[in-house]
């Protein structure tokens, strides 16, 4: 199936257009998975992986069935070297077994064949020594950096895959408080370098749609700009928007929403992390100790009902 098509069925099922950020770090961590996780590999890296493992699958169980995708955050990870890299690829495997679709954010690029094995370290087919086609990380999209062009989007994306394997979220208006400093500035006789990076996604994804009218090159759009993303929809009608900055980053719901299609209310995927998988910090710090998976749980229900609410 489709990539869009998968991510848009999630969507239906589900009835949410929540993206759970997959951001774990120390302070994050329960006490009690962090006791178990020092006490079988002592004060290391190790320690820090077997406690994200543990932590994001009890976030997987919660949530499971009532958000549309999952976005692990690879720098989280990495952080930790190989240890942190094996909690990675374990997260997107829990992920996969119960079905939820991945959204590895990453926002790789490169030239050339650097960039082709970045596509074989997300998706897949890095060659063996004997020439077999070997299994990447498994997600089902990235984020990727377009600024290099359109060849190192073609390697992501190359002819002989088939449209819709796997999709990628190319960077167009990003939630940061400094965007602006780029891609804002002007670029050709009446737009900016976002409206240029919207044109050019726009072009790579006209051929390469499901058959829920949505293209497998995405964009990644901060809630933070409503009033862009309403302008970046002309520009890209058939683009699935990746919004970040919902919630902890200050973006309300309204604006989260504010590049759905106006035909048909699709378009967009909302993602939250540390208001989801922190929330039982939250709760705690109010004086009422509550179950870390049960307040993701309710937080991630809380965000669905907003969101549902800003697009009636």
């Amino acid at each position: 199936m489709h990539v869009a098509d998968r991510l848009q069925d999630a969507i239906d099922n589900t009835g949410s257009y929540a993206c759970v950020g997959l951001d774990p770090r120390p302070e994050l961590i329960p006490e009690v998975l962090r006791y178990d996780a020092v006490a079988t590999h002592g004060d290391t890296a190790e320690a820090v992986a077997a406690a994200f493992i543990a932590f994001n699958e009890g976030i997987l169980d919660a949530v499971s069935g009532h958000c549309a995708a999952v976005k692990p955050q690879a720098a989280c990870y990495e952080a930790y070297g190989s240890a942190g890299w094996t909690a990675l690829a374990e997260t997107i495997r829990l992920a996969r077994d119960r079905s939820i679709q991945v959204i590895l954010d990453g926002k790789r690029n490169d030239m050339g064949s650097t960039a082709d094995h970045y596509r074989q370290m997300l998706f897949g087919g890095a060659p063996s020594l004997g020439g077999r086609a070997l299994d990447g990380l498994g997600a089902d999209w990235a984020t990727i950096n377009g600024y290099l062009g359109t060849d190192c989007i073609d390697a992501f994306l190359p002819p002989g895959t088939a449209p819709g394997s796997h999709g990628i979220f190319v960077l167009v208006r990003t939630s940061n408080p400094s965007a602006s400093d780029l891609q804002d500035q002007p670029s050709g006789p009446d737009g900016t370098v976002s409206d240029r990076m919207a044109e050019l996604v726009a072009a790579w994804g006209r051929k390469r749609l499901g058959r829920c009218g949505l293209s497998d090159v995405g964009a990644v759009v901060g809630a933070n700009w409503p009033t862009q993303a309403r302008d970046l929809r002309v520009l890209m009608a058939d683009t699935l928007f990746l919004v970040p900055g919902y919630g902890a980053q200050g973006g309300g719901a309204e604006d989260a929403v504010a590049g759905a299609r106006p035909k048909d209310g699709r378009g967009i995927i909302v993602s939250s992390s540390r208001g989801i998988i922190g929330a039982w910090q939250q709760h705690n710090a109010a004086g009422a100790t509550v179950d870390w998976a049960d307040a993701a749980r309710h937080a991630l229900d809380e965000m669905n009902s907003d969101l549902a609410g800003a697009l009636s």
